[in-house]
């Protein structure tokens, strides 16, 4: 849950404690026209000539008094409501300056490593002057790095899925990107390798035998940890890969991927290690909706295959999170290694005519 989820049900809260304090002020001002109102008539009693007189004014008198009796009562019950919503209300407070505190933490990790890739540019633009200086006249230095992609050969995509608990629907997510690079203008140069339950062993022969130049996650992690499957049938604990061990694989084999996609929770912290190895990497900064999610990676890859930059990519399906009225757009992050510009990339490039 994020502070947003928890401030709107704070709002909610509020609002039921203000509609339950409006209901108090009703019954306590019904209490208190009709206990003047049974006074009233009590005097009435008293001055009255006759005896009938007198009886019914004291029969309706204790009407009034019966009445205010029971908007008393009513006046109580709603008053402990009152109490309850704002107990309730008051720990919600506490939830959402709980995650506001874990999102600003969040943030500036980000601003943090943000500010280091900016360091880190400024070193590889001070080296680049000093070599271009050193050169003779009609060199050409190379200053990004040799990608793999785009050649003649398709785009080759990596789909792995782990969910051992049933809890996301990942199998939903394959579908829509498998149906977006379907419906996207150069879908012919774009090859998917879908796996919806991956283990470890899954995702490392995939990497020697399909050489993904993308390969992307979809399941459970956190900042340091990934969860695969286990290779059981019906639902079952997940096999944690540290995010270290996975950085590795990635970066150990000859035909190296050119982006790594992380959709799953908290995954952006993973990036740092992932750039080491691959010109881009994207994760999630906070815990993501799975609606969220899957709106992202479709719009990604259609994005890719209808040859988008990198960057585009990313922004567009920043955009259609945005725009399909969700909340978490700002959470999907793109790394970069140093040498590497995301807007001057596209993975899909069609031949020559």
């Amino acid at each position: 849950m994020n502070s947003s989820y928890y401030r709107g049900q704070l709002d909610r809260k509020n609002k039921a404690r203000a509609d339950a304090e409006k209901k108090v002020g009703e019954f306590r001002r019904k209490e208190a026209d009709k206990r003047g109102k049974a006074t009233k008539e009590r005097v009435a009693a008293e001055k009255a000539s006759s005896l009938s007189t007198r009886q019914s004014k004291l029969r309706t008198a204790q009407r009034y008094e019966d009445d205010a009796n029971k908007a008393a009562r009513d006046a109580g019950t709603w008053s402990t409501t009152v109490a309850k919503l704002g107990k309730e209300a008051a720990d919600l407070s506490a939830k959402v300056a709980k995650e506001e505190q874990a999102e600003r933490a969040v943030a500036e990790k980000v601003r943090q490593r943000e500010q280091e890739r900016v360091q880190r540019r400024a070193v590889v633009s001070q080296r680049r002057i000093e070599s271009r200086l050193s050169t003779t006249e009609g060199q050409v230095l190379t200053v990004l790095k040799e990608l793999r992609a785009p050649k003649p050969e398709k785009l080759r995509v990596l789909l792995l899925a782990a969910a051992s608990a049933g809890d996301l629907r990942v199998g939903q997510e394959q579908q829509r990107i498998r149906a977006a690079v379907q419906s996207a203008t150069h879908r012919d140069l774009v090859e998917l390798d879908v796996h919806p339950a991956a283990t470890a062993d899954v995702f490392l022969d995939a990497l020697t035998r399909f050489r993904p130049h993308v390969v992307h996650f979809s399941g459970h992690s956190t900042q340091d940890l990934i969860s695969f499957e286990r290779g059981e049938d019906g639902f079952h604990e997940s096999a944690i890969v540290s995010a270290t061990g996975f950085a590795r694989a990635i970066g150990a084999v000859d035909d190296k991927p050119l982006l790594v996609l992380l959709n799953s929770c908290h995954s952006a912290s993973q990036t740092g290690k992932l750039v080491d190895s691959v010109p881009f990497a994207i994760g999630m900064s906070d815990s993501i909706g799975d609606i969220d999610a899957i709106t992202y990676a479709a719009r990604f890859y259609a994005s890719i295959a209808d040859g988008q930059s990198v960057q585009a990519a990313h922004l567009l399906s920043q955009a259609a999170i945005e725009m399909n009225g969700l909340l978490d757009h700002d959470l999907p992050t793109l790394s970069c290694a140093a040498d590497v510009d995301p807007s001057a990339t596209k993975l899909v490039t069609p031949p020559p005519t």
